[in-house]
């Protein structure tokens, strides 16, 4: 898979469970701030969409964890993108900084609402699929 953005992030130590490692509802948390950081990488606002009545929003959600990220772990969340009809497919993976290791994989399907209806949006479409 070809990654078209990537950014790094630090386990914080309330992310964690009784077990000292990563709660898996965080896992979506990192996957969401790297989308948001993708799309403003790209020059898209969320706040400005919504203004503009163009929602993007979660339709579907694939999710596999591999290796625990514990408390200070360093981390690469990566993300990679296709379109599929009106869908925006993003394939995002998260590997430990400190030995590559893969530690979770999760297939998000993005699709966008205008002014309440499920429709295209040429604005998410020209950043996105650049």
């Amino acid at each position: 898979m070809k990654y078209i953005f990537e950014t790094r992030m630090m386990v914080r130590d309330y992310e964690c469970d009784i077990e000292g490692i990563v709660n898996n509802a965080n896992y979506l948390h990192y996957a969401e701030h790297t989308r948001h950081l993708f799309i403003k990488e790209r020059g898209l606002s969320f706040a400005e969409m919504h203004r503009k009545g163009v929602d993007a929003v979660v339709a579907k959600m694939n999710l596999r964890f591999k290796t625990p990220l514990q408390c200070d772990d360093e981390f690469i969340s990566r993300l990679a993108i296709r379109k599929e009809g009106l869908k925006y497919v993003f394939l995002q993976d998260i590997y430990r900084a400190s030995d590559e290791k893969l530690c979770f994989q999760g297939e998000i399907v993005i699709v966008c609402l205008v002014n309440g209806k499920l429709a295209a949006s040429e604005d998410y479409d020209r950043a996105l699929l650049q």
